[in-house]
């Protein structure tokens, strides 16, 4: 684990306090983020899964979507992530590709699977071969699919993310 920062506990306490008020208002379940930028609060999110039947509307994902929004790119470089849960593993890709730099959090994926939210299946999951997982998976050998993919290989003008 690094040192925190020196208002670590500041943000992290808001996160706790977005997880609190948006569960007691029956929008989703228990989690709360907050992602600073400079020592400055660019966005907030809170759970809404149940509120919005968006199984990925996690606080996480809400605060990435939220952040990239408001400073107009894809790459959250620069940002650390205060969130009041340890991020499943849906979200944790989620912080990766958006960039982050930090991730600090508050309650660990046992706390959270002691309350009924248990991931523990899915990092099994992802950890198996494609024709071992619960989910039939099946490759279509598509030769469109390739084409694509190469269009994109030497697309002059492409943007990487």
């Amino acid at each position: 684990m690094c040192e925190k920062s020196p208002d670590a506990d500041t943000f992290m306490n808001r996160a706790i306090a977005l997880s609190a008020e948006r569960m007691r208002a029956n929008l989703g379940g228990p989690f709360g983020v907050v992602i600073v930028k400079d020592g400055q609060v660019i966005a907030e999110g809170f759970n809404q899964v149940t509120s919005t039947n968006d199984p990925t509307a996690h606080a996480e994902v809400s605060a990435i979507r939220a952040a990239c929004a408001k400073l107009g790119t894809f790459s959250l470089a620069g940002c650390e992530i205060y969130t009041s849960c340890e991020p499943c593993p849906m979200c944790l890709s989620a912080i990766y590709w958006a960039r982050l730099d930090r991730i600090y959090f508050a309650n660990t994926r046992q706390e959270a699977a002691d309350i009924g939210f248990d991931d523990e299946f899915l990092y099994r999951e992802i950890a198996r071969p494609i024709a071992e997982r619960s989910i039939p998976t099946t490759r279509l050998d598509l030769e469109a699919a390739r084409s694509v993919f190469e269009e994109w290989r030497v697309k002059p003008d492409k943007v990487m993310y």
